[in-house]
C-alpha cells in the first residue's frame, strides 16, 4: 500500500470519509455504521465533551465491554483533545476506583454490565462529576445517545497533533498499583504504512477484508485493532465479549478474514463442539500473542482452521506488537522457530541487554529491549518509573529475559520482573500479595506463577501462617477476591514455615518457583 500522510487518527477519519463515506466501518450486534455516520457521531461526542466541561488534555474513563459506541467515544475524545482511559471491567471495585481516581477523570462512561459495580464504587470516586450510561436506562445517570445527539455534528475547533496522547491504558504494577501507559497518535500510527519497508503480508488489509474485534478494549489488542481497521478502511465486527461459539458463528457468517486471539481463547475455540464443523474458508490470518502458546495447541489450530498463523510479541508500553513470526515459519510438524516470538517489524529495533544496558552477543540471554516510534510517551504521573523503563537513548526494557539468534529471531525464556501472564492478562505478584496480606491469619506471603495447561501460567500463593492461626486455602483465595480481580487471585495456596530470603531480606522468588517448573526448558508456559 502507498505511504499515507495521516499524522493523527483524526486525519485517518477524514481520509476515509473522503474516500469511502458510505462503506461500513463498524458492525455491532446488528447495528452498522458507515464512515460518514461515524464521523458525524464522533463530532457530536467531541462537542458533547466540550459542553460537559472537558478540556484538551483531560481524561475520560470508560468502564464497559466492547461496543461500537466505545470507538465513537474514543475518536470523539481525540477530536477535541481528551484522552480516553478504558478501565478493565474484570477488576474488583477497589481497583476500578484506583484507576478512575488516578486518571483524574471528571466523567465516567459505563456499560450496562458494570452499573452495579459503579453504584457501589461511586462514593469513592474523587474526580467523577458525571456518569454516563452507554446503553441508557439508568436512573440519575446521563443517557449516552441523548447526550451525544443533543450536540451538532460539526467538527470541533481543536486541531489534534501527532504528539498528543490519544489513549491511556493501564498495566499491572510492580509495586501493587497499575500504571497508566500514555500512547500518542504517532505511537498508534507510525508503523502502519510502508515507509520503513515492506509490510508483512498479514498486516496488509485489502478491500473486502473483515476484522473481528473480540479482545477487550481495555487492552491494546482491542482498542488498537479498532484503530487499525479504521486506518485501513475495512469493516470491523465488534464482539461485546469473547465467546468461542459466537466467534465461530462470526467467522462463518460474516466472512471474517483476520482476527487476533490470545492462546487461551484459541484453546477454548478448539474445545468447542463445532470447532471442526465450522467453515473457515474466509480466514486469511489468525494473529496470536500476549502469552506463549503450547506447540501442540498451535499445530492443532493450524490443522483445523487451515489459514495462516502469525505470532506477535509486544506489550502495552510498545503500543502492541513489535515482533512477528510470519506464517511461513509455521508448520504443522512443528519447528524450532515456532518457539520464538519472531523478528522485528520494519521500523522496530530489537536488542538483548545486560544489567549495564550493553548489548550481548547473539545467543546469549539478557533483557529484551526495543526502540521505535511505537514506544509509549511514558507513564502518567510517574516520571521516575518512565525513566526506569525507557533509557536516555530510547531503548524500552521489556522485563522479559531472552536471546536473539543469528537470524534476528527473539526467544523469550523468562520474566525478569516476576510478572505472571494468565490467559493473556498481566499480573504482578505485588498486587496479589498486597491483597492477601490483610488476612488476619497471614504472617508472610509470596506469589509466583506456575505452569497451567489452560491459562499458560496460574497464580500460586505461598503463605506463612501466624502462630496458632487456622486458615484454609479457600479462605485465602476468598479474601483476595474481595480486593482484586478474580483472574489475579490465587488458584492455589501452599503453606510453609518461612519464606526464603537473601541477606537484604528480599524474597527469593525464583527459588520458590523452581519446583513447579522442573522439566520445562523455559520459565514461561
Amino acid at each position: 500500500m502507498p505511504i499515507v500522510s495521516d499524522k493523527t487518527i483524526v486525519d485517518t477519519v477524514h481520509r476515509q470519509v473522503a474516500e469511502q463515506a458510505k462503506a461500513i466501518i463498524f458492525q455491532f450486534e446488528g447495528r452498522q455504521t458507515t464512515f460518514a455516520q461515524f464521523d458525524k457521531n464522533s463530532n457530536r461526542v467531541a462537542n458533547a465533551l466540550i459542553a460537559s466541561g472537558i478540556k484538551p488534555g483531560d481524561h475520560i474513563a470508560y468502564l464497559g465491554k466492547n461496543s461500537d459506541l466505545y470507538f465513537e467515544l474514543m475518536i470523539g475524545a481525540m477530536k477535541m483533545g481528551a484522552i480516553t482511559t478504558p478501565v478493565n471491567w474484570r477488576l474488583a471495585p477497589p481497583e476500578v476506583v484506583y484507576i478512575t481516581n488516578d486518571s483524574e477523570s471528571p466523567i465516567l462512561f459505563v456499560g450496562p454490565e458494570l452499573t452495579a459495580l459503579v453504584r457501589q464504587a461511586t462514593p469513592q470516586l474523587k474526580t467523577v462529576k458525571t456518569i454516563v450510561a452507554m446503553e441508557g436506562g439508568e436512573a440519575g445517570w446521563v443517557d449516552f445517545v441523548k447526550w451525544r445527539d443533543a450536540q451538532p455534528d460539526t467538527p470541533p475547533p481543536h486541531q489534534a497533533r501527532e504528539s498528543d496522547v490519544a489513549i491511556q491504558l493501564y498495566t499491572s504494577g510492580t509495586t501493587g498499583h497499575p500504571k497508566g501507559a500514555m500512547l500518542s497518535h504517532k505511537n498508534l500510527l507510525d508503523l502502519r504504512d510502508d515507509k520503513y519497508g515492506a509490510i508483512p503480508e498479514a498486516n496488509v488489509w485489502l478491500p473486502g477484508d473483515v476484522s473481528l474485534i473480540s479482545m477487550p478494549a481495555f487492552h491494546i489488542a482491542g482498542s488498537g485493532l479498532g484503530i487499525y481497521g479504521l486506518y485501513y478502511g475495512v469493516k470491523s465486527i465488534v464482539a461485546r465479549d469473547f465467546d468461542p461459539g459466537q466467534t465461530l458463528d462470526c467467522i462463518e457468517q460474516e466472512r471474517v478474514s483476520k482476527l487476533f486471539l490470545v492462546p487461551a481463547a484459541l484453546q477454548f475455540i478448539m474445545r468447542h463442539p463445532r470447532a471442526r464443523q465450522t467453515d473457515y474458508s474466509s480466514l486469511k490470518f489468525v494473529l496470536y500473542g500476549a502469552s506463549p502458546i503450547p506447540l501442540e495447541l498451535l499445530k492443532e489450530c493450524m490443522e483445523v482452521m487451515g489459514c495462516g498463523f502469525v505470532q506477535v510479541y509486544g506489550m502495552t508500553e510498545t503500543t502492541g506488537a513489535i515482533t512477528y513470526l510470519p506464517s511461513e515459519d509455521h508448520s504443522v510438524e512443528g519447528n524450532q522457530r515456532m518457539r520464538s516470538a519472531g523478528k522485528a517489524y520494519p521500523g522496530v529495533e530489537m536488542a538483548i541487554l545486560d544489567a549495564d544496558g550493553k548489548q550481548v552477543a547473539r545467543g546469549q540471554t539478557g533483557e529484551i529491549a526495543t526502540r521505535s516510534n511505537n514506544n509509549m510517551v511514558g507513564y502518567w504521573k510517574l516520571p521516575e518509573a518512565s525513566k526506569s523503563v525507557v533509557t536516555k537513548d530510547g531503548w524500552l526494557r521489556t522485563g522479559d529475559a531472552g536471546y536473539m539468534d543469528e537470524d534476528g529471531y527473539i526467544y523469550v525464556q523468562d520474566r525478569i520482573k516476576d510478572m505472571i501472564i494468565s490467559g493473556g492478562e498481566n499480573i504482578y505478584p505485588a498486587e496479589v500479595e498486597n491483597a492477601i496480606f490483610g488476612h488476619p491469619a497471614v504472617a508472610d506471603v509470596a506469589v509466583v506463577g506456575v505452569p497451567d495447561e489452560q491459562w499458560g501460567d496460574s497464580v500460586r500463593a505461598i503463605v506463612v501462617k501466624k502462630a496458632g492461626a487456622e486458615v484454609t486455602p479457600d479462605d485465602i483465595i476468598a479474601h483476595a477476591r474481595k480486593n482484586i480481580a478474580g483472574y489475579k487471585s490465587p488458584r492455589s495456596v501452599d503453606f510453609i514455615d518461612a519464606l526464603p530470603r537473601n541477606a537484604s531480606g528480599k524474597i527469593l522468588r525464583r527459588q520458590l518457583r523452581e519446583p513447579y517448573w522442573v522439566g520445562k526448558d523455559r520459565r514461561v508456559n
